[in-house]
Formats: C-alpha cells, structure tokens, sequence
C-alpha cells in the first residue's frame, strides 16, 4: 500500500469513527477533515496558512482573479491568511472528494528555519501555490490522522509530526516562497504585517496611503506587491473579509442583515446587499434563511476558516 492510499483509509477511518460531518474539526487543533460530493456553488473562506491536502477528487480555488486547481495527490499551499472561493469538482458518492487540511505552525515554522543549515533564499512567488505530495509530507499527513485514535498521545506526538511537515516544506521545491512569508526581508515582513492589519482593522475606512506607510513603500509599489502576493487588491480584499464576517453574524449570531452590515463597516446597507448578493449569489436575508434551514445546528461554523 502505498502512503496516499495508506492517508486515504486512515480519512475514510476517522470519518467512520465520527458522526460523519464535513467539515470534520477534530481533536487535533488545526487539523481538519473534508468529505463532499460534487458542489454547484462555490464555498468563500478565510483561508489561514495551510496545507491543503487532495486524497481523493478534484477542487479549485481562487484568490482574486488567480486560480488554482488541484487534484489528487496535490495540496494547495497557503502562506498568508486571505480570504478565497473554492468548490469540489470531482466527487460523487461512491468516491466522494477528500482531503486533510492541517494548519501549519508559524512559529515552528520560523523555528525550523532557523535550525537549517542550508536555509531557502526567500522569493516574490505568490502566498498560494499548489504542489505534488511526495512521500515523506503524505506520510506525515497520515500520522497525523491516525493520532486522532490515540487522543493521550496527541500533545506528545503531533508537535514532532508538524516539526517535520514544516521541515519537508521548507526543504522542498516552495521552500523560498514560505521563507518570504516566515522570515524573508525587512520589506516582505512589512508587508505581511501590512495585510495583518488590513485584516484586523477591516470594518474601518480603507487607506491605502495608512497601509503603504506600514509596509514601507510607495502607495502603487504597495498596490502593486499586495496584488501579486494575494492575486488581488486591498480594497478586494477588505470587501470580501467583510462579507465573509458578515455572513457569520447572520448565522452564528442571528443577526440582521442590516446590523451586520454596519457591524462590518459598511455605510449603506444597500450597498452592503448588492455586494452581498455578487459574492454569495443572493440577497443577504435570503441567504442566511437558506443556509440556515439546511445546515441546522451546524451554522456556528459557517465562516470559519480553512
């Protein structure tokens, strides 16, 4: 048997230990279990840096207007926490799409770095990409699964099992494209920090001058880099994790349409609805009332991340 199929039966086992729900949040923080068919619509999250890991099936993802498709045996590489749609186009009941999310350890991720003798160069590549899986990271993925039947041994095990999936990444071909996100230069942690706070302050104004300033650059050489790393721009970027936090207030916290969308800072609540309706393909009252009729109890973690 070889590891991806040995990381396949340990998914399919732990889903069958469980109530069989998807997304599956298991005891192990950061590490998510996903089983869907086919989907007609797309999925918008707020993506956090991970590793995104195809068992079985096929599945797209974009960024802006970037798109990334991946399929089995790949994973999609996500270095800098933005928001994004995806939707599963292959997968159907008697092979259904699979796939392990594990959320990677930034700070074990610089401390790794660190350690190498022989560290990546850091790059200006983008903060999502997709990869083959090799051996070695599947074989780490299905370690990691197959803890959740030991729950005593996962604060013992697990932290050595992420050691070596950072170790694998930085080591491998993408290495300088997490070295960026992780240590990189001056200039690539300003513009991180930049976007942190683009993230964190998302229901105030947009400046772009304000972010600029925190990055260190010009107000186009800003706009021109947070583009390229994010494949959109700032301004994209706000709107959509604002509507994103929005879609959770209606859900998880029953909220009205219109309070949550001066919740999330918007000014004109018809404004809000239009934009609303563009990303999620329905009014805002509609949409929460439909999720909500079909997902049930369940809702509470409609805009978590992934």
């Amino acid at each position: 048997m070889g590891e991806l199929s040995r990381l396949r039966d340990a998914v399919l086992k732990a889903f069958a230990a469980g109530d069989g729900r998807s997304p599956f949040y298991t005891a192990i923080d950061g590490l998510i279990l996903l089983r869907s068919e086919t989907e007609r619509t797309p999925t918008h999250i707020l993506h956090r840096p991970a590793l995104c890991i195809v068992v079985q099936g096929v599945k797209w993802t974009t960024f802006g207007d970037r798109r990334l498709e991946y399929r089995t045996g790949q994973a999609m590489v996500v270095s800098v926490e933005m928001p994004g749609a995806s939707q599963v186009v292959e997968g159907g009941p008697d092979a259904p799409y699979l796939s392990v999310v594990i959320e990677l350890d930034q700070a074990m991720m610089r401390e790794v770095y660190q350690s190498m003798a022989d560290r990546p160069v850091p790059d200006d590549r983008p903060a999502a990409f997709v990869m083959d899986m090799d051996d070695e990271l599947l074989s780490c993925a299905a370690r990691a699964v197959r803890l959740l039947r030991e729950p005593c041994a996962i604060p013992i095990l697990y932290p050595a099992v992420m050691r070596e999936i950072c170790y694998r990444l930085l080591a491998g071909p993408y290495g300088p494209v997490l070295a960026r996100m992780v240590v990189g230069t001056d200039r690539d942690r300003r513009l991180v920090e930049a976007i942190n706070v683009l993230r964190e302050r998302f229901d105030r104004p947009l400046r772009v001058d304000d972010l600029a300033a925190v990055s260190g650059l010009s107000p186009t050489a800003f706009h021109r880099r947070f583009k390229e790393l994010t494949g959109m721009t700032p301004m994209a970027f706000q709107k959509q994790i604002r509507l994103l936090e929005a879609r959770r207030l209606m859900l998880a916290e029953r909220v009205s349409a219109e309070s949550a969308a001066f919740r999330v800072g918007y000014a004109s609540p018809s404004q809000f609805s239009r934009e609303y309706r563009r990303m999620f393909g329905l009014p805002p009252a509609r949409d929460a009332s439909s999720f909500l009729q079909a997902a049930g109890r369940n809702a509470g973690n409609v805009g978590a991340s992934l």
